[in-house]
């Protein structure tokens, strides 16, 4: 050995071991030190040391608070569509929808002709009871024109918002009265219901719509479901459709009500995650209901776990279209700053084994995929979708059923495109079925309003030539008659103005029992139901 290489040897070690105690002792001692003109940073928090060394040297004074608000959604990106960050001042109106009620003054409302219109009031809420009317007009809010000054949607509620007990003061412009009525409305806590509608459609089939999985569902469920049973109700068809979900428990909490002590519900599993098996509790009441559940293409996540429940216990019949395919849990961090993140920790499976979590790159693809199965046919026709053996799962009763991505239904109902045509198209562009009922319901408030009921407000409206008024009405917005598109569509339009007005004077309780005799997923689960001895 030569004379470099015992020194090497001997002094190399001594330079490793140096370097190794000088780092631990920069990273446990101070924030950041210099070596050969380079700021060095701990190494055990990059991602800080990056936000700290912009903030000190960068040639512009920049926030860090606003540069963490931006990088962590960044970061979340790069882990699935689900894992998401909340800013504080998003969190509310974000996770209002899931509490069950949110504060405020009590009205629906819709923007016509860039006015504020107040569509109904919220009964027993803080408008109805200080005074406004369907129909009115809010003008002002806080003697600030809204009107008229392209207000958005988003706005209005925010200056409409705020905590309850709070007062916000509204300027009414109102049909019958000249000038305008001030009021000043205390807010309140206004409830917000999952259960869009329940009621029979005939002697033995009841009807429940939920349109989200909130802290009330189950609640509200029960509430509907027994006044329901007081009317006959032996069979049940439970409406999905465009349920993006929301709270797990409220799911199961539901699919107990359905099945049998024992039965395997959803069992969740993740990397730090054991598996958590949920079962039915001997607790149901609606064990010896038939049942049919509907789902489509936006029945996500907390619907997924009930359809999937009634499909692999064999309790029910699933109909419809495939579901949306959303198979990840969250669990919510809150921040002391009042943000959230919700971060993906495990996926849920059916009781089968089956994870219906479809396939995801990229937030973009993960949402445009419901456009592609549009585009190759799987709205239309059965036989476009197409599952590999090893997606295969059996039931107890050796019933087929199918994993990779949402609940593939017992019984496919395509979309109806018996009533399309180009008129029919180009109204539904525009939006003319809603302006049209919209004008109507205004300019007939008090006779309509007479109506308490659904079917003798069909009634009234079958006999005042709705149809044709329509058709003179979307002339003058620019579409021309087409008598021929008529012959296809004109009935379907019919009815559609018509429960549109409805809607506009009964809220749901108008809307769905006339829109059903068009509705060709429900007609098949009455069908079903109705062999059921």
């Amino acid at each position: 050995m030569n004379y470099k290489n015992k020194l090497s040897a001997v002094i190399m070690p001594i330079i490793i071991v140096f370097a190794i105690i000088t780092g631990m002792i920069i990273e446990k001692n101070i924030n950041k030190s210099e070596i050969n003109n380079f700021v060095v940073y701990p190494k055990t928090n990059k991602l800080n040391s990056v936000l700290n060394y912009i903030q000190d040297a960068y040639v512009d004074s920049v926030s860090k608070d606003e540069l963490v608000e931006k990088t962590i959604p960044a970061v979340l990106k790069n882990l699935d569509p689900h894992s998401v960050y909340i800013p504080a001042k998003d969190f509310k109106e974000v996770n209002d929808p899931l509490e069950g009620n949110f504060d405020g003054i009590g009205v629906q409302f819709n923007i016509q002709k860039d006015t504020v219109v107040v569509i109904k009031t919220i009964p027993g809420g803080p408008s109805e009871l200080i005074g406004l009317k369907d129909g009115d007009r809010i003008v002002k809010v806080n003697d600030s024109l809204i009107a008229g000054v392209k207000i958005s949607t988003t706005n209005v509620m925010k200056r409409l918002k705020g905590p309850k007990g709070t007062k916000v003061k509204v300027g009414i412009a109102r049909k019958s009265v000249p000038e305008l009525i001030n009021f000043v409305i205390t807010r309140d806590k206004i409830p917000l219901y999952s259960v869009d509608i329940s009621y029979m459609i005939n002697k033995e089939v009841g009807y429940i719509k939920i349109n989200k999985f909130s802290k009330t569902t189950h609640h509200e469920f029960l509430e509907n479901i027994l006044k329901l049973k007081k009317q006959g109700l032996t069979k049940l068809i439970i409406d999905l459709r465009d349920n993006g979900g929301g709270y797990m428990d409220e799911a199961t909490e539901l699919a107990d009500e359905f099945l049998k002590s024992g039965d395997l519900i959803v069992f969740t599993k993740g990397r730090n995650q054991p598996q958590k098996n949920i079962y039915a509790t001997s607790k149901g009441i609606c064990l010896n209901t038939d049942v049919v559940v509907l789902i489509n293409e936006w029945s996500a996540s907390a619907s997924e776990i009930f359809a999937g429940a009634i499909q692999d216990n064999d309790r029910g019949t699933v109909v419809g279209r495939r579901s949306f395919g959303k198979g990840l849990v969250q669990e919510p961090i809150l921040f002391s700053d009042g943000s959230s993140i919700r971060l993906t920790i495990a996926r849920y499976h059916t009781p089968t084994g089956r994870c219906i979590q479809k396939p995801y790159k990229n937030n973009n693809d993960y949402y445009n995929e419901i456009t592609e199965r549009f585009i190759h046919g799987e709205f239309t026709k059965k036989d476009s979708i197409h599952f590999p053996d090893s997606l295969k799962f059996l039931t107890q009763k050796g019933k087929i059923v199918y994993g990779g991505g949402g609940i593939m239904p017992d019984v496919f109902v395509p979309v109806d495109t018996s009533g399309f045509s180009n008129y029919f198209t180009k109204i539904s562009q525009k939006g003319l079925e809603y302006q049209f009922a919209f004008d109507y319901t205004d300019n007939n408030r008090k006779k309509l309003s007479k109506f308490k009921n659904y079917k003798n407000l069909e009634d009234y409206l079958t006999k005042q030539s709705i149809l044709k008024k329509f058709i003179t009405f979307a002339q003058q917005k620019g579409v021309k008659e087409n008598k021929k598109d008529l012959k296809t569509s004109g009935d379907i339009i019919d009815l559609r103005i018509k429960a549109l007005i409805a809607r506009n004077i009964l809220d749901n309780d108008g809307f769905f029992p006339i829109i059903q005799k068009i509705d060709t997923t429900l007609q098949t689960a009455v069908s079903i139901l109705s062999k059921k001895k």
